[in-house]
């Protein structure tokens, strides 16, 4: 019997991605994010989450696609990020959150490297769902790709 591994899947434009769901914190509605200055173009800002302050990670502009303005549907996905051994709190704007879904490991298959619309090291694997196919996020290379010290903003929820 195949693992099955369970993913929040969520949308960005017209494709659809998928997180391991042991890393998702909780998803909120889109709010007012407080600006950061000299801030690269995909950090939004920081929000305070019962006290704790999180970056927040535009998804759209991490991955080369133009910025949108949020809509009803737009959320918040707080993360618990891997990053250099320690586990940050990180909050990622998505366009849409659909459902936890299940994939089993033996129909997941490594991403395709032919120079496409995502950069592929951001990418754990490529799921199938039907006739849809879920491109899994590997969180710590999304985070490390641009070499940002989210660790010195980021809320250090190291035990």
């Amino acid at each position: 019997m195949a693992d099955t591994a369970q993913y929040l899947t969520l949308g960005i434009d017209q494709e659809l991605f998928g997180i391991d769901i042991r890393n998702v914190r909780e998803i909120l509605d889109m709010r007012p994010i407080s600006k950061l200055p000299h801030a690269p173009a995909f950090l939004l800002g920081m929000i305070d989450v019962r006290g704790a302050g999180y970056p927040i990670v535009d998804l759209r502009t991490k991955l080369g696609l133009p910025r949108t303005e949020p809509t009803h549907a737009t959320r918040i996905i707080i993360l618990d990020v891997p990053v250099k051994g320690r586990t940050l709190g990180v909050g990622f704007v998505a366009d849409r959150v659909f459902e936890v879904t299940g994939l089993d490991a033996d129909q997941t298959e490594a991403a395709p490297d032919v120079g496409g619309r995502w950069q592929s090291n951001y990418i754990a694997g490529i799921g199938r769902k039907g006739e849809a196919f879920i491109v899994v996020f590997d969180l710590e290379r999304l985070m490390e790709a641009d070499g940002l010290p989210l660790a010195d903003l980021a809320a250090d929820k190291a035990a």
